[in-house]
């Protein structure tokens, strides 16, 4: 075989194996991702808002950060729409968006709550710090479906637009919860 030959087919065959490196190094968190978001509650869900988060996310540890992240992220959307809403027309309406105001505010701090929580995991009080953090999560649930309950006999645009965003807060949380527990058993 010619030198320069040789040399040529070395070269491709050492970036054809970099190449298959680098893919299966980014293959790995997806697949994580994958069969972590496999058993959730909204599992379409779950992988697409986890594999699009810019993150680390290669341990049980980053994918609960990650969910609550993205959780917390979309929680404060929404307390930020709540507190723009206008031109509501009953007093029905009104009430109901006070209260649900307060309710996702209540949320995003219990969210941040969890999140400062798991960022500070400790081997002697790992099995409180997981009880603390799925309490909260539990909780901003809680609001976040009183919050939908206050619209129950309110008919409006309003009501149609805050259950939409609501009830896709309460999934991702719920998917937050889900990991949350998940690495509670992966330290059982």
């Amino acid at each position: 075989m010619h030198p320069l030959l040789a040399v040529l087919l070395l070269s491709l065959s050492l970036s054809s194996a970099a190449a298959n490196d680098h893919h299966n190094a980014a293959a790995a968190p997806r697949d994580l991702v994958r069969s972590s978001c496999q058993h959730a509650s909204y599992p379409n869900l779950c992988v697409r808002t986890l594999s699009s988060y810019s993150g680390p996310a290669n341990s049980p540890r980053d994918l609960a950060q990650a969910a609550v992240k993205v959780s917390l992220g979309r929680a404060s959307k929404v307390s930020e729409y709540l507190a723009t809403v206008s031109g509501l027309k009953s007093k029905k309406e009104r009430v109901a968006l006070s209260d649900c105001v307060e309710q996702i505010s209540d949320s995003v701090d219990e969210l941040k709550n969890t999140l400062g929580e798991l960022k500070h995991l400790r081997g002697e009080t790992f099995r409180w710090q997981m009880s603390n953090a799925e309490t909260w999560v539990s909780a901003a649930l809680t609001n976040e479906d009183t919050c939908l309950d206050g619209f129950k006999d309110v008919e409006s645009k309003v009501k149609i637009d805050v259950k939409r965003k609501i009830t896709n807060v309460a999934r991702v949380t719920s998917n937050a919860l889900y990991m949350i527990n998940r690495l509670g058993e992966s330290r059982a």
